[in-house]
């Protein structure tokens, strides 16, 4: 049987399941569960070879939203954000996320690697290990001065979105709402806009998923870095709060930057609903007005495994080669493929850190 095509994911959140469950974190990592949408043993089924893994700190506050999945599958709906969280609050738990990252590379023993540079990527691909970059989903745990940022650099941090949704000292993201448009608020705070300044000195990659349109005006005005979107859809598909509108596309086409498709079905689906009951149509619209409005070398995947809802046909890592093939059948040849799956996201990460 032909090895699976390797796939490099923009976004996932396995690191919040260890957080919950830090007792069994062998069994969530090394396979023995077989739970949520990844551990090692289904990612190396599936052809996962390199992805964004993400530092994410909760709000218990979403935890106590009676129905919240019926909530969002049956819409309109516009859903309160948690109220920001203080750099004491979340330090503690990105913390103890960053560490739990640094052991899957201990615990895997050679089959996963922590990776700093695109090189890096290239080299646990050609080891036949799994390569993984620290993320931040929500710079909670960051100071206003961004010293702390240095610190989480150090550790091998090399992504960051500044919000989850909720405001951060940083700026402001966008609520769950659908129908909605993403212009939801003001822009990046002048601690924002520090931020920027020093994920560029760092090279740093910038991540858009969340921001409300102000805020994605702010970075696309003071970044000299790709501008990089690791999990959002279309608006003009499904028009989520969530999602990038054709403005927004052609700011991160003009900047050499790229957007991962997210598998979340709130975000795929045009009718919004959040049931899993649904064909793989969906998932092709986006992918074609993405590659209309971005061009093939600026689109790749960020599934959100782990942190989202996703299409039955979809499932888990594992069938990521089914996407694939329905992917090819629905016209994408061998070298588009590589490029989706592959080769774009190894290379706006090298145009971004410059190695």
């Amino acid at each position: 049987m032909p090895e699976p095509t390797p796939v490099f994911d923009g976004h996932n959140d396995i690191l919040m399941h260890l957080l919950r469950a830090p007792d069994r974190r062998e069994a969530i990592w090394l396979g023995a569960e077989g739970k949520g949408h990844l551990d090692l043993p289904r990612m190396q089924k599936g052809g996962f070879a390199g992805g964004m893994f993400a530092i994410y700190v909760p709000s218990a506050s979403m935890a106590k939203v009676e129905d919240l999945d019926a909530l969002m599958d049956a819409p309109p709906y516009d859903i309160a954000l948690p109220a920001l969280l203080t750099q004491a609050e979340a330090l503690p738990m990105a913390m103890a996320a960053a560490g739990h990252l640094l052991w899957m590379e201990r615990a895997a023993k050679g089959a996963f690697r922590l990776c700093r540079t695109a090189a890096e990527i290239e080299a646990a691909r050609a080891a036949g290990a799994i390569a993984g970059v620290m993320h931040m989903e929500g710079a909670e745990a960051i100071d206003g001065g961004c010293d702390a940022l240095y610190s989480f650099h150090a550790m091998g941090l090399r992504s960051l979105g500044p919000v989850w949704s909720r405001p951060t000292v940083f700026g402001h993201g966008v609520p769950f709402r659908f129908p909605g448009d993403p212009d939801t608020g003001p822009g990046l705070t002048e601690a924002g806009k520090r931020l920027v300044r020093v994920c560029n000195e760092l090279r740093v990659l910038i991540d858009l998923s969340h921001l409300n349109a102000k805020g994605v005006e702010d970075v696309a005005r003071l970044s000299d870095a790709p501008l990089v979107a690791t999990h959002s859809n279309a608006w003009e598909v499904t028009p989520s709060t969530r999602n990038l509108t054709d403005r927004q596309l052609g700011m991160i086409r003009d900047s050499g930057g790229m957007v991962g498709i997210n598998f979340a079905t709130v975000f795929l689906r045009e009718d919004g609903r959040k049931s899993p009951e649904m064909t793989l149509d969906p998932f092709m619209r986006h992918l074609d007005h993405l590659i209309r409005h971005l061009g093939e070398d600026h689109v790749g995947f960020g599934s959100d495994f782990d942190g989202a809802t996703v299409p039955k046909d979809i499932g888990d890592v594992t069938r990521l080669p089914r996407l694939l093939a329905a992917m090819s059948a629905h016209g994408v040849n061998d070298a588009l493929m590589h490029k989706l799956a592959w080769g774009n996201w190894v290379a706006v990460l090298r145009r971004t850190w410059g190695a």
